[in-house]
């Protein structure tokens, strides 16, 4: 007796599942009925594309540009100092000023009376771009061979004028330069200019290496010559239509969208809507082999894949939306935008992709086109193999699987986090270059001055407690008002270091006991510091948040308490093992200094989401199955039909993040790797391996509370 004979008061009609048919019945659900009815209907099919082409074009048409922000603190909560420092900054005459910085040097010898002659007609020239219209005298090293010209540019300007007087400061700086000597725009404005810069073209190119990687794994999938040609402008519009609604929402809401969020969404939309239509058209061919009708097979087929698909989207989404909670900035608007662009993807994969196959018919799949009548090779092919070694040795497959995530989760040993300034390029800068000579020749911190701002009256005594403070290699009152005072503060350690993280520290603690001064501290290195802070905040946050997400979507989708405990375990475990191995691959084979600050929390969040996805497809039809073959066989059936094309799923998406790797920052070179490696990892070895081995060795105990837990027999 199996368990569906023993489910109480449950007959097979009211289940879905005839005992005749292996697969089980096949009739669409309720909505997967009227989904599958319109979508593959012969004229609603039509229709359906219709609209879809007539939204798609609107969209497109009305999407615009995303809103921006210029202001450096923007992603930081209103209630970090630096933040703070930077709203009174504002009531300053200098408050409203970006300075570019200008650094001239001679390959580490002294500069010569030349190059002082040509220093001072640059500073003249300068003085043309600077707010105010005067540039300082140029500040000289102690060695004399460095000097330093800092050009105050306006605070508010937007990124394409930052961009272009950048640039027409290092054209004049480089006119007239005598032999020898170099001179570097770095500072606040040249940073802005060459990571704005090194974006230009490269979303264009990451979207162009995503579409050339999707295609060539469609191709050698499908072994089509044109089957492939539909999921990709399919998963192509939906990528589009994503990034305009991005854009009316940005604006709407004022959610600034970075260069950076665009591309990650892009890889997303691509990465999932791929693995989507990968799954439906895994299943469509299936039933075209049981059916005569494609129609009918696409209605089938959505009822079987449908609502695993949509569970599989719904995790992800509501998994993306718990970023609403963090305090980064950034992270909320990948939170949003993510979400925004899985519901596109999934939706044009359950509806506008459906109708697509439906209108084309089976010759899309010559020359292997799929026959009613036709065995599934699947059964017994290589995943029906690997699925008779876990039922052999289960217990053996369990360890060593368990082995090999902890050996790679040892990488985590000597984990670092954040990333200084310098750290973030993956290319060449200038402003990067510039930062370096300066810190050859002149203290850490003089590049980038700490700001303390306090109350006019405490001057005094709030001067004495910062050059007091150690870590501090200098201090000046730079700016006064009737209210405020302003204190440039030089730090003797290079920035974003934990030396220097621990100085802003000890100089907030100090200065906060100064009596009546209610004195602040910012700037840039304090900025980054509590940008640190915020984001071991949305980790500690976020993480339970998506663990809750995730594990309740599998009960209500499982009907189970055990099943989805195991694989939000699993996941949680590729995602210690990815995250290890590539903190390992980063800093001992790229030489990179550490893992970015935004990675663990993007990283895992990607992780879990997206590695549950496999794990779904796995359990829904393992589950299917298990009602007529128990839960050991039904396992293994699952993972001999499913293999294939979720080895193939994970490896698409794995090579799509693999693709961040072509943009010019190391933060996002770090997630791809991370993501792409976890997601090798889920679908080579936790898919494959350890859940079905899990599986067979707690039998129907493995569905417990369901009725399947109650089967005479495993």
């Amino acid at each position: 007796m199996t368990a569906r004979q023993v489910t109480s008061g449950r007959t097979d009609t009211e289940t879905g599942d005839d005992p005749a048919d292996p697969a089980g019945d096949h009739r669409p659900t309720r909505i997967g009925g009227r989904i599958g009815a319109i979508v593959s209907g012969r004229w609603s099919a039509w229709v359906v594309l219709l609209v879809a082409a007539v939204f798609s074009a609107a969209v497109i048409l009305g999407g615009g540009q995303a809103y921006e922000s210029t202001d450096p603190t923007a992603a930081l909560p209103d209630t970090a100092e630096s933040v703070q420092v930077a709203e009174l900054q504002r009531q300053l005459p200098s408050g409203q000023l970006n300075p570019a910085l200008v650094v001239y040097s001679r390959g580490g010898q002294p500069l010569t009376a030349d190059d002082e002659a040509a220093i001072a007609a640059d500073a003249a020239a300068f003085s043309a771009e600077a707010a105010g219209g005067q540039v300082s005298p140029p500040v000289f090293s102690p060695d004399r061979a460095a000097a330093l010209l800092a050009v105050p540019l306006p605070a508010d300007l937007d990124t394409d004028t930052t961009i272009a007087t950048v640039e027409r400061l290092r054209a004049t700086a480089a006119d007239g330069l005598p032999a020898g000597s170099t001179a570097q725009v770095s500072g606040g404005a040249g940073f802005t200019a060459d990571i704005a810069s090194s974006f230009d073209g490269a979303n264009f190119r990451l979207l162009l290496v995503t579409v050339v990687v999707v295609a060539l794994l469609l191709i050698v999938t499908y072994r089509s010559p044109w089957l492939w040609l539909v999921p990709l402008a399919v998963v192509g519009t939906a990528d589009v239509v994503t990034n305009g609604l991005i854009a009316m929402l940005s604006r709407a809401i004022e959610l600034p969208i970075d260069p950076s969020t665009t591309g990650i969404v892009d890889v997303l939309v691509f990465g999932a809507g791929t693995n989507y239509a990968l799954l439906l058209i895994a299943r469509y061919r299936e039933e075209l082999r049981r059916v005569d009708d494609r129609r009918e097979a696409m209605r089938r087929s959505l009822s079987s894949a449908g609502p695993a698909i949509a569970a599989s989207a719904t995790t992800v989404c509501l998994s993306l939306l718990t970023l609403l909670t963090a305090v980064l900035g950034n992270d909320r608007a990948i939170g949003v935008a993510g979400a925004v662009g899985l519901a596109v993807a999934a939706t044009y994969g359950l509806v506008v992709l459906p109708a697509a196959l439906s209108v084309c018919g089976r010759g899309l799949f010559w020359p292997f086109v799929p026959r009613a009548g036709q065995a599934d090779p699947a059964r017994s092919g290589i995943w029906a193999r690997v699925g008779g070694l876990v039922a052999r040795r289960p217990r053996a497959v369990l360890a060593g699987s368990l082995a090999v995530l902890a050996l790679l989760a040892l990488g985590l040993s000597d984990a670092r986090l954040g990333l200084s300034r310098t750290e973030q390029f993956r290319v060449q800068a200038e402003s990067i270059d510039g930062l370096d000579t300066l810190a050859r020749h002149f203290p850490a911190g003089s590049a980038d001055p700490t700001s303390v701002i306090g109350n006019a009256g405490s001057e005094q005594p709030l001067l004495t407690a910062v050059q007091d403070t150690p870590g501090v290699a200098s201090a000046r009152v730079a700016e006064r008002t009737a209210e405020l005072v302003a204190i440039d503060v030089v730090l003797d350690a290079e920035p974003d270091s934990t030396a220097s993280f621990d100085t802003i520290r000890e100089l907030r603690e100090r200065v906060d006991d100064v009596p009546a001064a209610d004195a602040l501290v910012g700037g840039t290195v304090a900025s980054n510091l509590d940008t640190r802070d915020a984001a071991i905040r949305d980790l500690k946050v976020v993480v339970p948040l998506v663990l809750v997400v995730v594990l309740l979507v599998l009960i209500v989708l499982l009907r189970s308490l055990v099943a989805p405990l195991v694989l939000v375990t699993t996941v949680v475990a590729t995602y210690f093992a990815a995250l290890g191995a590539g903190n390992f691959l980063f800093t001992k084979v790229l030489d990179y200094a550490a893992l970015d600050t935004s990675v663990p929390l993007l990283a895992f969040l990607f992780l879990v989401a997206l590695g549950v996805d496999y794990n779904i497809f796995l359990a829904t039809r393992a589950r299917e199955e298990a009602f007529t073959l128990g839960t050991r066989k039904g396992m293994l059936t699952s993972l001999a039909v499913t293999g294939g094309v979720i080895t193939s799923a994970g490896i698409l998406l794995a090579a799509v993040f693999a693709v961040l790797g072509v943009l010019p920052l190391v933060t996002l070179t770090e997630l791809g790797i991370i993501v792409g490696l976890g997601v090798l990892l889920d679908t080579l070895l936790v898919r494959t391996l350890l859940v079905p081995a899990i599986a067979v060795t707690v039998g129907r105990r493995f569905w417990w509370p369901s009725a399947l837990a109650r089967a005479k027999s495993d």
